[in-house]
């Protein structure tokens, strides 16, 4: 994709002058420029333009209020002088995996006044000798050099200065980014653990009315058994009497079955 739709595609609709963060890695710069960006990103804070086929600065736009630039792995080998006039605040420059070779390419961003991390990693610079010291000689104002002081100490995870915090916000609302979608994420959380208590109450009651409705169906059995007990007792108790009426009756026939037969 071209720089100039991937552009296009990043505004979403915004205008450029509300836009403080540009992101257009892997996209595809035409013979090595930068086009697609004008003075009209005046709010512009951080762009990164990684892997973009980059050769040349030398349209780069005003970016007066431009923070942090990430321009790692491209082909840029000089022109570095345009950043001083065109983006004096930056603070943070990755410029690593590109094809700078000499200290006096780098030396222009002395005029740089509030650079203070510079990235150079895996440019043939880095093969020269003493080239650390000779970078923080030339350059006195920045503090970290691919991601370590003079004394070795590792950049903060804070992108090497706790002042870029400044430029981590969201281009429309005054909060920072990432803010409201935390809120929106514990709202999801919230209205999720609310309705799985409601499910579980629901749960509660069905089971409960599951469970009234079975004791219900319980006690019409224990009723009906209970009363298809009283009538066999019933039935039972008849037996008996027509049974003791019988024995009764056969005990006064058989003396006069005896007189009878003595009569004989």
């Amino acid at each position: 994709m071209e720089m100039k739709k991937r552009i296009s595609l990043e505004l979403r609709n915004r205008n450029p002058s509300e836009v403080a963060e540009l992101v257009l890695d892997n996209c595809r710069s035409v013979d090595g420029e930068i086009e697609g960006l004008n003075d009209t990103y005046k709010e512009l804070e951080f762009l990164s333009m990684a892997n973009v086929e980059l050769k040349s600065l030398s349209k780069l736009p005003k970016l007066p209020k431009l923070r942090k630039l990430e321009l790692s792995d491209n082909s840029i080998s000089g022109g570095l002088d345009v950043l001083t006039e065109r983006c004096p605040n930056i603070t943070y420059l990755n410029l690593s995996g590109n094809k700078i070779k000499d200290l006096s390419t780098v030396e222009s961003l002395a005029n740089l006044k509030n650079l203070k991390s510079l990235d150079l990693f895996n440019c043939e610079i880095t093969n020269l000798e003493d080239y650390r010291e000779n970078i923080f000689q030339r350059l006195s104002q920045i503090t970290y050099l691919d991601g370590f002081d003079q004394e070795d100490n590792e950049a903060p995870d804070s992108e090497e200065d706790d002042d870029d915090d400044e430029y981590e916000y969201d281009d429309e609302e005054p909060g920072p980014r990432g803010y409201e979608e935390d809120e929106d994420e514990e709202g999801a959380s919230d209205l999720g653990d609310e309705e799985e208590e409601e499910e579980e109450e629901e749960v509660g009651l069905s089971y409960l009315m599951k469970e009234e409705i079975r004791d219900e169906e319980d006690d019409d059995d224990y009723v009906e058994d209970g009363a298809e007990g009283e009538e066999e007792e019933e039935e039972d108790e008849e037996d008996e009497a027509a049974a003791a009426a019988d024995r009764g009756e056969k005990r006064k026939r058989d003396p006069e079955d005896d007189g009878d037969e003595d009569e004989d």
